[in-house]
């Protein structure tokens, strides 16, 4: 008999908690205390940022041709001054052939001329004394001497021809470096267009065509990110970053800002951003990153560890907070505000402590002052209590 009364007055107290949390002028909250902890004031990026190489390049040849030889495979590690590719370039190898052919002649020609200057010069010093013992006339004398200034400006002629061909050997040999793409750093092919026996065109102005190989660096990386021109203002080089990838979800890598962009860009249908270059912190293990990795940063531009604060979420209009009370009625509070980001806000004045935030205020459409309410924590912890109590009631 006993327990079947206790078993009413259960159902009777059960019934009652349920009538109390449905009537409309009791409602449910969610919160949490007013703690101390890290705040900080952050900037984040408006559009995915992107890892970058730190060097990259879309290699193309500086003249059109047919492709002779690809000396790479993508993927394949190269070195500075390695030949990628080469177009079909025997004409050109024949010129720089004639070309130093002409530099050889010329170089025995100029030879030659300045001996034959030198002699005359010799018999025009001859003469010279002959003429002053009157052992020649001096007719004979001014042949002479014409004749050795005709033979030095022949050689003359001749150096500067010789200085001529070696200049167009030089021409020619420049020409046939634009058939040979060479590894301009250390890197890794990125990515080839072409084969051999196709022929590759060098793009018109204003007409962008695919490269011939796409080299980058795989061994070092840095973070670009749009960030809305209203932010840009508040960022400094050298300022701290967080750095989360999709890539790598649960990881978090630390950096620091390194570039800002002197420009706005203005992309049509999309916010007007500054682009901002981010250098990770060399002293922490990174895994093995690739160009093009979709990225997020948090720029801090301010924090403090020790901070009275509440989640961002809960603040209304950025000046009021709602709080329940050990009464269990529901309070507005004015409050001032420090540091701030979309996760904690520092409270400056309006909170102590350990008081009982309501955070899903902004989402409760009746919500007031004076109102009584119940946390979702406490109406689970009293469910729980009543399973408990039914329990043993059976038992």
């Amino acid at each position: 008999m006993i327990k079947k009364i206790s078993l009413v007055m259960l159902l009777i107290a059960a019934g009652l908690l349920i009538w109390q949390l449905n009537k409309s002028d009791i409602l449910t909250v969610e919160i949490t205390d007013v703690d101390i902890g890290l705040t900080e004031t952050t900037v984040v990026n408006t559009r995915a940022g992107a890892i970058t190489a730190c060097q990259r390049s879309k290699l193309a040849l500086a003249v059109g041709g047919q492709i002779a030889a690809i000396n790479v495979k993508e993927g394949q590690q190269v070195t500075r001054g390695d030949i990628l590719l080469n177009l079909w370039n025997k004409d050109l190898k024949a010129q720089v052939d004639s070309a130093k052919a002409g530099v050889t002649a010329a170089d025995f020609s100029q030879q030659s001329l300045c001996i034959i200057h030198q002699s005359d010069q010799r018999e025009a010093l001859r003469l010279s004394n002959l003429v002053t013992k009157n052992l020649a006339s001096q007719g004979l004398f001014d042949l002479a001497q014409a004749k050795a200034h005709a033979s030095k400006a022949a050689c003359t002629s001749a150096k500067a021809s010789w200085q001529q061909t070696k200049a167009m050997l030089a021409q020619a040999q420049a020409i046939i470096e634009k058939t040979y793409l060479v590894a301009p750093f250390d890197g890794t092919v990125g990515e080839i267009s072409g084969e051999v026996g196709e022929f590759s065109t060098p793009s018109p102005p204003g007409v962008p065509t695919p490269p011939a190989i796409d080299l980058l660096t795989t061994d070092c990386h840095y973070v670009t990110a749009p960030i809305d021109e209203v932010d840009a203002g508040k960022i400094s080089l050298g300022m701290p970053v967080r750095i989360t990838l999709d890539a790598f979800r649960g990881q978090m890598f630390m950096g620091k800002v390194k570039r800002i962009a002197a420009y706005v860009q203005d992309y049509a249908k999309q916010a007007r951003t500054v682009d901002i270059e981010i250098s990770f912190d060399t002293t922490q293990s990174l895994p093995a990153l690739l160009a093009g990795y979709s990225v997020d940063v948090d720029i801090i531009l301010a924090s403090a560890s020790k901070n009275l604060r509440v989640p961002t979420d809960a603040i209304i209009d950025n000046n009021s907070i709602y709080i329940l009370n050990n009464n269990g009625k529901i309070e507005k509070r004015k409050i001032s505000l420090g540091l701030t980001n979309w996760q904690f806000s520092e409270v400056t004045e309006g909170l102590t402590k350990s008081e009982k935030v309501i955070v899903n205020a902004a989402n409760i459409a009746n919500i007031r002052a004076g109102l009584p309410a119940i946390s979702t924590q406490e109406l689970k912890k009293n469910l729980k209590q009543d399973k408990s109590a039914e329990h043993k009631t059976h038992d």
